[in-house]
Formats: structure tokens, sequence, C-alpha cells
């Protein structure tokens, strides 16, 4: 089946992060050639994620190929070409989306930073099917105000960013499992005494692979999310009880009101009693650390 449905939007509007064209495509011509030094878009951003088929990227004086699940992230302002290749077994069929504002161009940077030109989603991602959700908003609905879009737009890079953070995260379903089972018990249990053998006898793992495990989903160690909840817990109870300051510390584990005090103005700059009665600076009955 062919394949082809494109949009694009023109105005002036160089105020807010918008679409200037996204679409689905099907090339079988080498004729298909993308140039950066032919294009009158200069500052936009382009996405192109192979759907079936492939096609290549140069850039940086390297080519990459472009097979099924994988996606050319360029800004046109840097030299590039993608094409198709005329000795292809199959045609290129891929969807894509243009964008235009600065904002794109700094998560651009980020997103190549971490990952280079050429990443890689699955097609049933989140990433790719609010890419879809696009393009049948704009093709079904007929949605073309470009307020909306940018809404849209604005989603689909927090997608982006997030998906290429939960990859420095990839460490396999049973290690998820394990930080699961490992957050899951320092959150009901945060008032009780926690070591890191306790909380590694309770995952049954190695305590150092377990800290290892954590840093690398988590980006923090198991005590130290322990602490974070410890101090959540404290922040509400200050707000939201009238129970001495003491008894609250003991409440959400900390060993002594002076520990308790320490920790407490590590995080906050000042004592808990400061805190309880600072209602303006910090008008909040909860305030988290996730």
């Amino acid at each position: 089946m062919y394949h082809t449905v494109s949009f694009a939007f023109r105005n002036e509007d160089a105020s807010i992060m918008t679409i200037d064209s996204v679409g689905w495509q099907n090339v079988s011509h080498a004729k298909y050639r993308c140039s950066s030094d032919a294009r009158p878009d200069y500052g936009h951003v382009v996405f192109q994620y192979t759907l079936s088929g492939q096609g290549y990227l140069d850039i940086d004086g390297q080519t990459f190929p472009l097979p099924k699940g994988h996606a050319l992230i360029v800004k046109v302002s840097e030299e590039h070409c993608y094409y198709y290749k005329e000795d292809s077994t199959e045609p290129w069929e891929f969807v894509w989306i243009n964008i235009r504002g600065e904002e794109a161009n700094r998560i651009w940077n980020l997103i190549i930073e971490k990952e280079g030109h050429v990443i890689k989603r699955s097609p049933d991602s989140p990433l790719i099917q609010q890419l879809w959700n696009i393009i049948r908003l704009i093709n079904q609905e007929k949605v073309t105000d470009r307020y909306q879009l940018s809404v849209q737009v604005y989603q689909w890079l927090l997608i982006l960013v997030r998906s290429s953070r939960d990859r420095e995260k990839d460490i396999g379903a049973l290690s998820v499992t394990t930080i699961e089972k490992c957050k899951q018990f320092i959150r009901e249990n945060y008032d009780s005494p926690i070591t890191l053998d306790l909380l590694a006898e309770h995952c049954e793992i190695n305590k150092h692979y377990l800290c290892r495990l954590f840093q690398r989903s988590e980006q923090t160690s198991p005590l130290a999310y322990l602490k974070d909840r410890r101090i959540e817990a404290a922040l509400t109870m200050l707000r939201t009880t009238e129970l001495p300051v003491f008894q609250i510390g003991r409440k959400c584990g900390f060993e002594s009101p002076s520990y308790f005090g320490k920790v407490f103005r590590q995080y906050m700059s000042m004592s808990p009693t400061e805190y309880r009665l600072n209602k303006l600076e910090f008008p909040y009955d909860a305030i988290y650390y996730e």
C-alpha cells in the first residue's frame, strides 16, 4: 500500500514553538534527498522515524543507516543529508515532524548529546504513538490552530526527553522489579530503622549490587532515597499536625532530634520549627523530592 499524507503550516508567529510540517510518507526513488544546504527552513529541527525499509543519514563525516525502528534527529542548521538509495530492496516508509522554535533546538541539543543523531524507539512506544496522534488530529479532526498544535508538540517533546532519560535507566525487567521492591519497602517503612543490609536482605541481592542498580535506575542511592522520603513525611507533619518537633523526627525515622535538625537544615536551610512557622516562603502542605 502506498502511503502519503503531509501537512505544512505557515505563519509569522515566532513567539511559540510549533509544527512546520508533519507527515507519513513512502519513497522508492533515489530523487528523494534532503540536504541541509538546499533547505529554506534554517533554524528548524527534524525527526524522521523509519516504519519499514531503510534510509541513510550523512552527518559529521559518517553515514548512518536508518532501518526500521530508528529515527534521525537533526538540526537544519547542521550540515547533513538524508536520502533513499536506488539499490534498496524495498521502499523507505517513515513518519516525520519538522518543528520550529528555540526550545526545540535546545531539546535537540540534549538528545543529540545523550544518544547521537540516530535514536532507536519501538513502534508502539509513547513517542511514536504521540506522533501518530498529531498526524491523526490534523488529518481526521482537522486541527490546524497553531496554539493547539503547539500544545501537542510540547507534549511530544516531553515524551522524547523522558524516553531518552529512561533509556539511561534501562536495566532489564528483573532489575526494575527489584528496584521497585526496594522503593516500596522504603516508602512503607521509612519510620523504622533501615540499613543497607536490611534492604539487600529484603530484595534478596548483594548490597553492593543493589546500590549499583539503584544508582543507575534512580540516579541516587537507596539510603539517600530513604532520607528523601523521611524528609517529605516530616515536612507534611510539620504543616498538618501539632506534634512536637522531636516526636515528628522520631516518627519519620530519625534516631535523635539533633540529627533530625541537621538533616532538615541540609534540605531546607532552616530548622524544623522555622519551617513550621514560615508559611509565606513555603506555603505548601507537602513537598516531594522525586
